[in-house]
This record gives C-alpha cells, structure tokens and sequence, in this order.
C-alpha cells in the first residue's frame, strides 16, 4: 500500500501515469502547488492523497499532527467560563452557595453558642460556659477527655511550698470569745499533716461578719498532704448557733421548672444578714442523688445517700439520708450528692485516690482536682474544705482533721468551687466589695451570687440575736 493513490473524478481528464506525474512536478512548484512529505501536488484536478507510513519507527508517532495539550490556566478558564453561562446564581456560584446554606442552617446553633458565651449563669468564664453549654448538648464524653487530657498535663507539682501569704500567720490568740448570746465553742486548731509546718498553718482566724460581736465564723489553712507541699487548701468553720443556713435553686439545678422561694441572685433583705455563700453540688444527672425544696420533691430521694438538711429553723446537719437523717415536718431543703465520705469521724473505708467513677467521673484517671467538700462536727458545726489539687483521699482527711463527723463531697473542678465571707460595714448589706475568697487562687469573684446563676448554692446568714436584757438596779 506504499505510494500514491490518484482517484479519479468526473469531469477530469484520465489519471495520468508516474511519467506524468514526474513531468508536471517542476511546473506545480513553480505555480503554487503544495508538498506533501516532501512531494509536490498538482495544482490541477487530481488530488494527491498520502497514505498512513507502514512504517511508524521511521516515520514518526502516530499522532504527530495532534493539538497539544491544554495548559492548567487554560483548563481553569475553560470552567470558570462554563460556570459563568449557568443559568441561575446559584449555578454561577456553587461554593458560595453551599456555604450560604450550612451558615443559615447552622444559625440556631451560633445562637445558642453565643448565648451560652455571654451567660454568666453558666460561669465565671466563657471557657466555663462553653464547656457547660457542650455537656448540656451531649458533649459529655468530649468534655470528659479535654478536662483528664488537661489535669493530666498539669499535675500538682510534688514538694515546693507554698506561695507567700497562702498561710496566714499565726494569730494571737483564737481560744476565748467575748459574752453573748449562745454559740458553739472555738474550734481546736488542726493538726498539719507536714512534718515542719509553716508558722501559722493549721490554725484559726475569724472571718467575716461578727453575730451579737462574737465571730460566726474560722478560717484555717494547710497543706492536704505531705507530697504536694506547693498547694494550700482552705477550711472554713460555721457556728450554726449564731448561722443559718439557706439553699438557693440555680435556673438550671434542680431544671425541673419550679418557682423557688429562694434563686440567685441574692437580694433584699437577705443581704443584710448575708455572713458567707458557697457552692453546692454536682449537676443533678451526675449527683446521684435528690433535691427537695419549698415542699416539693423535684427530684426524688435517694436512700443511704448523702444529703445536706435544712430544718425550718436554718439548722443544717449532713448524713446518710434514712440512716442519719430523714424526712420530718420540720425539713424545708434537703441537697444529696454521691455517698459520704467521712462517717463516725472517720474517711470511709474504700475511698480511692484514683477512682474516676464514683468521685468525679467527669474528670477521670488519677488527677488531682479543685474539690469541695461539707461535713458537721459532732457539735452541729459546718466545716467547708476548698483547694485545688485535692484526691478524694485529701478531702476526706482534710474534712476528718478539721473534726466533721460526718462529710460529703460538693462540686468539683475549678469553676465551680467557691467560697465567699461577707463583712460589710456596720448596718451595711452585704456586696462584693465586702466579699474575701477562702483561698487566693480561687477563680470566681464574691460578685458571683449577686448575679443569676445556672447552679444552686448554700449562704449563711446571721440569726436575729435576742437584746441583750437590762440589768436589775440593787438598792
């Protein structure tokens, strides 16, 4: 099939032989006639058609003569450009679009979020508030990994001492109180649980508003173990004769929908007697337990739990609930969380440092947390311990050197434990500028409960103390 192939055509004079062909090359050239590989056509009526070479090694690719390839650039407009004819903007605009779509659906949930951001109910920080506004949504479990990842990552540093002025300094004397009306005695000092204390840790110093000029209420402060010797924990001790106790319902603890007698935030009257303020307990779902109040069960009791009890009177005691202490005509507020901790003056047997289920599961492993606690003594005192880095083996000894007799465990993690003594100006509510932290390293401020909050929390207010009755004249 090598060589030329004429075709004939109508109206063209008869197919001329190679000679022919061969004579009227030169003439071709010479008027204008096209080469084809190197062959000249003829510029009369017969075509010259080339074949395909047999021979593709020597003559070259197949496709020698094809366009080449388009450039990216090139490519890109092509699209844009194909994009650009669509009929509609949306079909001009497919990214725009899709984006546009999953913003406006996901507007509750910017919503939600930034409502949550901005809601101080939920915590004294927009970290903390975030992180509650995830738990309530599901994110449990998230929350749970972020929290273990970050106290594993920071565990409390072992030996160091405390920071300057953690420990107040030893006062002059804490074992006499002036005449009055009646009140508990002064509490002992607590004894540290380091080898060589620091001057004045263990020992009590008033705080807060006085009742009828007598103090209401001690503060001391320690080290919770003989390891992490850098950390402080605070005890706070409440004469219960010359204080009341009230609970206050938080707008989403107990979150059943109820109207209270008492919610955040602290106002009125209740500020003039107004003597401290702290945090309560877990979240209703990770109590386990029950919440009573105003005559209504909003969530039922559980029995052998442990339970904070309020009489009618303001009288608080804590214990097992149907062991120690129960329902009578006189309890107005009953607040369970988890189990006790110190029972008969001691920690109770099983207590696991790093047990990350029945002490705090929302933290996990064997960290060591900001941790509260409440117990009574066998005077009917209230003792509140706060601190960070605390086991629940800590607490629990912290608790039973500062004489409860009976403990449970409160809130934990760092935004959540609080407590707060109040003394305001004679005649003077009570406010934040008359608020000190137990601890230094507290992260909420004593503004916390004159603002609305998501959690329920405990004051202690000054009891109405009787005049004092005139003398007879003699003679």
């Amino acid at each position: 099939m090598g060589g030329n192939i004429i075709f004939d055509q109508d109206d063209m004079a008869p197919a001329p032989g190679p000679e022919s062909i061969s004579e009227h090359a030169g003439p071709a050239a010479a008027d204008g006639g096209k080469s084809v590989d190197g062959r000249v056509r003829p510029p009369g009526g017969v075509p010259l058609v080339v074949t395909t070479p047999t021979d593709r090694g020597a003559e070259g690719p197949r496709h020698a003569h094809a366009l080449p390839r388009a450039t990216r650039r090139e490519r890109k407009a092509r699209r844009r450009e194909k994009i650009r004819r669509r009929a509609t903007p949306f079909g001009r605009h497919p990214k725009s679009t899709v984006a546009l779509v999953v913003l406006l659906l996901l507007t509750p949930l910017w919503v939600s979020l930034g409502s949550a951001a901005i809601n101080p109910a939920l915590g004294n920080t927009v970290g903390a508030r975030l992180t509650e506004w995830v738990r309530d949504h599901g994110g449990g479990p998230v929350v749970t990994w972020a929290e273990n990842t970050w106290y594993t990552w920071n565990a409390p540093p072992k030996g160091g001492k405390p920071a300057t002025g953690a420990i107040p300094a030893p006062a002059r004397s804490t074992t006499t109180v002036p005449s009055g009306p009646a009140h508990l005695a002064v509490p002992v000092a607590i004894v540290p649980f380091v080898s060589t204390p620091t001057p004045g840790e263990g020992q009590w110093h008033p705080i807060g508003r006085t009742v009828g000029g007598i103090p209401a209420m001690y503060a001391a402060y320690l080290r919770p173990n003989a390891v992490n010797t850098s950390l402080v924990t605070g005890v706070a001790w409440m004469d219960t004769k010359l204080l009341g106790a009230n609970l206050y319902e938080g707008s989403s603890i107990p979150g059943t929908g109820q109207t209270w007698a008492n919610m955040a935030p602290i106002t009125g009257p209740a500020l003039d007697t107004l003597a401290a303020a702290f945090n309560s307990g877990f979240r209703m779902q990770d109590a386990n337990g029950g919440f009573y109040a105003d005559g209504i069960t909003a969530i039922p009791l559980r029995a052998g739990q442990a339970s904070l009890v309020i009489t009618n009177d303001g009288t608080p005691t804590i214990g097992a609930w149907g062991v120690d202490v129960g329902m009578t005509p006189s309890v107005v507020a009953v607040r369970q969380n988890l189990a006790l901790i110190v029972d008969h003056g001691q920690p109770v047997p099983g207590l696991n440092a790093n047990d990350n289920y029945q002490w705090g599961a929302t933290l996990g492993g064997r960290v060591q947390v900001w941790r509260s606690g409440l117990g009574v003594t066998a005077s009917g005192a209230l003792v509140y311990v706060g601190g960070s880095g605390l086991s629940i083996v800590d607490l629990a000894n912290v608790l039973t050197r500062a004489g409860a007799l009976r403990a449970m465990e409160m809130d934990i993690n760092t935004a959540w434990v609080n407590f707060f003594s109040f003394d305001p100006p004679t005649g003077q509510p009570a406010s934040a500028a008359s608020g000190t932290k137990l601890t230094y390293d507290e992260s909420s401020s004593p503004s916390r409960y004159f603002a609305p909050s998501a959690r329920d929390f405990f004051t202690m207010s000054a009891r109405t103390v009787p005049a004092p009755k005139p003398r007879s004249k003699v003679g």
